[in-house]
């Protein structure tokens, strides 16, 4: 397998079409520390790449997008009238931050996201295709133990899937 590379003579970095045919998946738990600092796991910062976005989610949940991802949303909402899509950009845009992981791979949670999915402690990461999850680990653990195996059958019946 040939790699293209960089001046320094290690492998480029993944594009971001590259990154998009990685799917997130996965569940991670880990804890927030006393900065508002939480750690994102390795596997979905190869994904999500060096810079992402981090937004509030109609879930109760924040949502972590690969900047291409977050672009495409962007395009589509701003392609259809304002009348329809304010609301939509004031939830979205409104608390969203660009984050971008320390050296040890840690991104700091602004406060009104946190305040927004009730971060306090413990974090649970969701790879969930396109984008990642972040939830408060107590609400995910009720959700997770809640799922109702015969209401996501009938919904992906009704997708086709």
């Amino acid at each position: 397998m040939w790699w293209k590379v960089a001046l320094s003579g290690a492998p480029s970095p993944k594009t971001d079409a590259e990154r998009v045919k990685t799917l997130l998946t996965g569940e991670y738990l880990h804890t927030i520390d006393a900065k508002s600092r939480v750690f994102v796991p390795a596997k979905l910062r190869e994904a999500l790449g060096e810079v992402f976005v981090l937004a509030r989610n109609v879930d109760g949940c924040l949502s972590l997008y690969p900047m291409d991802e977050w672009n495409r949303l962007n395009e589509k909402l701003m392609s259809l009238p304002d009348s329809q899509t304010r609301a939509v950009k004031r939830f979205l845009f409104t608390f969203a931050a660009e984050v971008s992981p320390d050296s040890q791979g840690r991104i700091t949670l602004p406060q009104g996201l946190r305040d927004f999915a009730g971060l306090q402690k413990e974090a649970a990461f969701l790879g969930v295709g396109d984008r990642a999850e972040l939830w408060a680990a107590e609400k995910w653990e009720a959700i997770k133990n809640g799922s109702d195996a015969d209401e996501i059958s009938s919904i992906m019946k009704e997708l086709g899937i």
